[in-house]
Formats: structure tokens, C-alpha cells, sequence
């Protein structure tokens, strides 16, 4: 039954807390670092502050507002959010959409490895203020270190006290916004589009300032990857608040940089330059905690993404662990550990956050422009007017374009370092995707049909050793009436088998997120059953806790008898053993049929597959009653081998 979550999408005011908590962290600390990056070393001058902040508003209605929160949240799936969700939603569409899932993915996982440094390292450089001879570096750097420690333990029940902590934070940033404007009450004509389009065309190199820009919304992809935690709603209206906090501190920051005198930044980050000298100490602890939430949100989702990827076989197996009852709380040891050292080396590399605006932005870009084309597929499945299609997707994708060539004249200044990341972890779900497609080609499948009798016959041989009372195949093949060759070849051919029943499982990936569905059909008087799994994308492979509730159900409803054929076992009622045989495959060292660049894929495919996890852990299966068999894939076809006899 697909499970449904219809009580975390209505609108309330526990549901708003939860939103403005899990959801805003990495968008709601951009003011630690935005107005910092657009002045950067440049004079200060009333049309480069109008300009920006002009550019902040509009960036935020146009990419933040109307694409994410009134557009790509309606692309739901069951509920859910995110890339690979709209993936599923229009992946029957055309082969080529994994591409851009693929992209947007890894770009996404890009970002959470440099969130965390550049958030919580702006929020611990204001202790400089106080005292410049803090080693900042090392206090970030041990704080996200524990970040990344307490996620084996779970963070559900910290987790309560993020709404709180935000609603304090952006109420913070309002307040502090509003003091300050009244320096510089003619801050507010930033609302005219006009200062915007004035420092792109006219303002010296400011186009590239998009770069510096596009910080302020670099959180957006969170509004819509979160959608599943607390429904449409929630998030519409809690954006309202949202919003205008962080525009009323952005309109405070302008205004003190315009009635400051100042001619440089010389290093003064003005989002702190605002707060009064009494305020300093809590202003850097509460940004300091929203920080750690920031993290902690692009940590989270990058376990989700990385689990998603698995179940999409799009990313090798790795281990999942739920440390807690709350739902999509999970931990993956390997993705947890691969982004501390991400982040250790962001930290180490750059040292300050000024230095990290660099290298961040191209990342993100590159995963709106991934939604972007997905989202296009998806407003044409749901039947909305081509020319309107095309002006939506036209103005997103200027901007976007726009936003990407200003994020790459950053290249040189270590913009490089995230757009590599994005790289190498695309190139690995290529690869992972792309073998699976080559090997597919030479899997070999059976009709079911033609050996049941033998089947049969093989279960009444008593000549033949009983290999187990219920013996369960996992099934590749997606037919109903086709099974692996290399099923029946372990059944007949390699060791002959004998067993009372054979299951032949197996398990469908659907495209809704929370499908927990089967079939079961009965193929010969309850000696050979066939169940079919149907799971979610998003839900955990429990695979032995399944099967047994299925073979409780056909017992309770008297379609299969499961009790032990042995006399004495079966007189005092113990249920029958069951035995797991799963295939490992491997290589063989034939390649008559692949080019160059597919045995290059495909050998990459079985050097990784060493690192995962095996199938006998992904599904969780009793190691004590499971039988590994190792299944050679050769794509020789052996027909220029003929034997020529000869008398001896």
C-alpha cells in the first residue's frame, strides 16, 4: 500500500515552525556573505549598492519566488520533492532526461561539501571583531567536525529546536534591517528594476557581479528537495516571512554601506557592521547556530539524494543506516564521511569565506539549469499551453545562462575546485547508469514456462539431497513469465537443487517515492510462486523483513503452506527453512563485442562495484541462510571457435 503524508502538507503553525527550521538554513545565511561579495574590494559608490541590493530583490522574486515557489512546487511527486523526484515524474518521457537528473544530482551534492564551510566559517569570522587573534579556522573547522560526528546518532530530536532557533534568526535579521535603514531612507528605490538593469549594462564590469548575486538564492533548490517534509503550503506562506527578512536586512545592510563614508570594505563584513557592539556576542551566536542548521539541512539532503540515487541505480550500493523513527532520517557512513573531507579541504584550501564565494554558485547553477529542463517536461506532460512552456522556460533559462557565465569567470579564483566535484561525481553515475545498460544487453532470460515440470520432477526426486524446504531466487527479469538463465542453470545444471517450493523474486523500482506494493502468482500448485515487489524510490530495502510479512499473508489466507516437510519438524508445527541464492557478477575477460570506450565504462563499473556494499547487505538479508554464487557476464559469442576432430 503507497504510504501517504497528506498530515505534513497541511497548513499550521507546528507545520510553519518545522518549515522556517529545516528548510531556509542555507538561503537564510546568505546575508552573512552577500553584500560582502558584491562591494568585495570595489569603492562604494550609491549605484553599485542601489544596483545590488536592486538585483537581490529581483533575484529573489524572479528565480527564488515565482520558478520555485509558485511553479516547481506544484511538480510533486506523491508529495515529495527534489531532482530525482521530478526525474521519476517524467523519465518515461525520453531516455536522454537522466542527463540532466544526473548533472543536477551531483551538483547538488556539490554544494552540501561547500555549504558548510562558507556558512559556518562567515558566522565565525565575526568573533574577529572581538577578538582578530581567534583562530577562526580551527573553530570552524572543529565545529563542522562535530556536525558531521552527530549524524551516526541521528539529530531528531535537536531538530525540534531548529524552528525556533530560525524563527529568532530571521527575526534577527528584520529587526537588524529596519534600524538601519533609517540611516539611509532612500535605500528602498532598490525596488525599482531599474538600479538592477543600470549596474549590469552600465556599471563597470557589472555583469559579473551576477556572480556575487546569485548567492542570495543559491538556497532555493532546498525550498523544493524539502517539499516532502512539510507540504506546499507550509512553504508558500512561511516564504512570505522568509523573504522579507532577509530583504529588510539586506535594504540595512545598503543603507549603513551608503551612509557609512567608507570608501572600501577593507575587509568589514557588513552584515555584522550593523549589529551594535552590545549586540555582537548573542548577533554571532545565533548566526553561528544558524550556520550549523545550514549544514546540517544540505547534509541531510545529500543523504537523501545519495539514497535516491542508489534506488534509481544511478550510484553504487552503499550502506544506510536509520539511526532514529523520524521519517527520512537516515545516515550513510561513506557519503557522510566523503563530505567531511570535502569540507575539511574547502576549509583548508580557501581558509577564509571570502575567499570561498569563489567557488561557490557554479554548482548550484548548474542544478537549476537541470531543473529548469526537467520542469519543462514536466509542465508539457501535465498539458500546458507550448508557447507559455517556452516563455516560462525562456526567462529561467536567460537568467540561469546569465548567472552560469558570471559563476565561471570565477574559474581561476578556485571556482574550478567545485565544478571538479560536480564532475567527478556525475562521471560516476554515467559510468554506474551506463554499464548497467551495456551488461543488460547481454543478460539471458528464460521462459519460466518451459521448466516447470522439471521443476516439478526435481522437487519429488528423493535421489537428489534436499537443498532447502523453501529455496527464494532473486529475479532481475522484469517479465512475468521470463526468469535469469543463470536462475535456472543454479537450479539444474550446476548443482542440482531439490527444494519443496521455489520463489522467484522480484523487485520493481516505481516512480512514486513511498510504493510498498506485491504480487504474488502461484505457477505450479504452490511448487513454484513468483513475487513481485513493487517499492518506492525513497523506501528502505528491508527485503527479509518483506518476503517474510508476504509468506505470513499466504499462510494466514491458507495459499501456501510453509511449515517444515520433515516429519518430526512438521508434527510439532516448525515452519519450513528458507534459503536466499543471489548472484554476484563479475567480468569475465571477453570483449569481442564492446568498443573501446564501453570496456572503459564497464571497467570502471566492476572497480567500483568492489566498493560497494554487496546485494546480500543492500537488502538485508539473514547471512545465515543466504548463498552467494558468483554468475560470470561475457559478451563473447563464441562462434569463430570451431573444434575440428581428429583420429587419434
Amino acid at each position: 500500500m503507497e504510504q501517504t503524508h497528506s498530515s505534513h502538507h497541511k497548513l499550521s503553525l507546528a507545520g510553519l515552525l518545522i518549515t522556517v527550521g529545516i528548510i531556509y538554513g542555507d538561503i537564510g545565511t546568505s546575508p552573512l556573505y552577500v553584500m560582502k561579495a558584491i562591494i568585495g574590494s570595489r569603492l562604494i559608490t550609491e549605484d553599485l549598492v542601489l544596483g545590488g541590493l536592486s538585483c537581490v530583490i529581483w533575484t529573489l522574486t524572479l528565480q527564488t519566488t515565482i520558478k520555485y515557489v509558485l511553479i516547481t512546487l506544484r511538480a510533486d511527486n506523491n508529495g515529495e520533492g527534489g531532482i530525482f523526484s521530478l526525474f521519476t515524474l517524467v523519465r518515461r518521457r525520453a531516455k536522454w532526461l537522466v542527463a540532466p537528473a544526473m548533472l543536477g544530482g551531483a551538483s547538488l551534492i556539490a554544494d552540501g561539501i561547500i555549504t558548510p564551510p562558507i556558512s559556518v566559517s562567515s558566522a565565525i569570522e565575526g568573533l574577529r571583531i572581538i577578538d582578530p587573534a581567534l583562530p577562526t579556522v580551527a573553530i570552524s573547522m572543529a565545529i563542522i567536525t562535530g556536525i558531521f560526528i552527530v549524524q551516526q546518532f541521528g539529530t531528531a530530536k535537536i531538530g525540534k529546536a531548529f524552528g525556533p532557533i530560525m524563527v529568532l534568526w530571521f527575526g534577527m535579521l528584520a529587526v537588524l534591517g529596519v534600524a538601519n535603514m533609517m540611516a539611509y531612507p532612500a535605500v528602498f528605490k532598490a525596488f525599482n528594476p531599474y538600479y538592477a538593469y543600470h549596474l549590469l549594462t552600465a556599471f563597470p564590469q557589472g555583469f559579473w557581479l551576477l556572480g556575487a548575486v546569485f548567492l542570495c538564492t543559491t538556497g532555493a533548490e532546498a525550498l523544493y528537495s524539502d517539499l516532502g517534509h512539510c507540504g506546499r503550503p507550509n512553504i508558500q506562506f512561511s516564504w512570505g516571512f522568509v523573504k522579507s527578512a532577509l530583504i529588510l536586512n539586506y535594504l540595512g545592510q545598503g543603507a549603513w554601506l551608503i551612509s557609512s563614508g567608507l570608501k572600501n570594505l577593507n575587509g568589514i563584513n557588513p552584515f555584522f557592521a550593523i549589529m551594535p557592539s552590545w549586540f555582537l556576542p548573542f548577533g554571532i551566536g545565533v548566526a553561528t547556530a544558524a550556520a550549523i542548521i545550514a549544514s546540517q539541512a544540505l547534509i541531510t539532503g545529500s543523504f537523501t539524494l545519495f539514497s535516491e540515487a542508489i534506488k534509481l541505480h544511478l550510484w553504487p550500493r552503499l550502506a544506510i543506516r536509520y539511526p532514529s523513527e523520524s521519517r527520512g532520517q537516515m545516515y550513510i557512513p561513506t557519503a557522510n564521511w566523503l563530505l567531511w573531507a570535502g569540507c575539511m579541504f574547502i576549509m583548508w584550501h580557501f581558509q577564509e569565506s571570502s575567499h570561498m564565494e569563489a567557488a561557490y554558485g557554479i554548482a548550484i547553477t548548474l542544478a537549476m539549469l537541470s531543473t529548469t529542463i526537467l520542469l519543462s517536461q514536466f509542465l508539457r506532460r501535465m498539458d500546458y499551453s507550448l508557447p507559455l512552456i517556452i516563455l516560462v522556460m525562456t526567462v529561467f533559462v536567460a537568467i540561469e545562462i546569465g548567472f552560469l557565465v558570471a559563476n565561471l569567470s570565477k574559474l581561476h579564483e578556485g571556482g574550478w575546485i567545485t565544478l571538479v566535484i560536480s564532475f567527478v561525481l556525475a562521471m560516476v553515475m554515467v559510468i554506474w547508469h551506463n554499464a548497467r545498460l551495456i551488461l543488460a544487453r547481454f543478460a539471458h532470460s528464460v521462459r519460466l514456462e518451459d521448466y516447470l515440470s522439471t521443476l516439478r520432477e526435481l522437487s519429488q526426486d528423493t535421489e537428489v539431497p534436499k537443498y532447502a524446504t523453501h529455496l527464494v531466487y532473486l529475479n532481475k527479469v522484469p517479465y512475468p513469465t521470463q526468469v535469469d538463465r543463470s536462475i535456472i542453470y543454479s537450479i539444474i545444471e550446476k548443482q542440482p537443487k531439490r527444494a519443496d517450493i521455489y520463489w522467484f523474486l522480484h523487485i520493481e523500482t516505481t516512480d512514486s517515492p513511498y510504493t510498498m506494493e506485491y504480487e504474488v502468482e502461484s505457477l505450479m500448485d504452490n511448487d513454484v510462486i513468483r513475487v513481485t515487489l513493487h517499492l518506492g524510490f525513497r523506501v528502505p530495502l528491508h527485503i527479509n523483513a518483506f518476503f517474510r510479512q508476504i509468506v505470513c499473508d499466504l499462510e494466514k489466507n491458507e495459499e501456501v503452506d510453509t511449515s517444515s516437510r520433515y516429519t518430526s519438524l512438521r508434527n510439532n508445527q516448525i515452519t519450513g527453512d528458507f534459503r536466499f541464492i543471489v548472484f554476484e557478477e563479475y567480468l569475465s575477460d571477453e570483449y569481442d563485442r564492446l568498443n573501446v570506450l564501453q570496456r572503459l565504462v564497464v571497467e570502471s563499473y566492476f572497480f567500483m562495484k568492489r566498493f560497494s556494499i554487496s546485494i546480500v547487505d543492500e537488502f538485508e538479508l539473514d547471512l545465515s541462510s543466504v548463498t552467494v554464487e558468483k554468475v560470470p557476464i561475457s559478451t563473447h559469442s563464441h562462434q569463430y571457435l570451431k573444434l575440428k576432430r581428429v583420429e587419434a
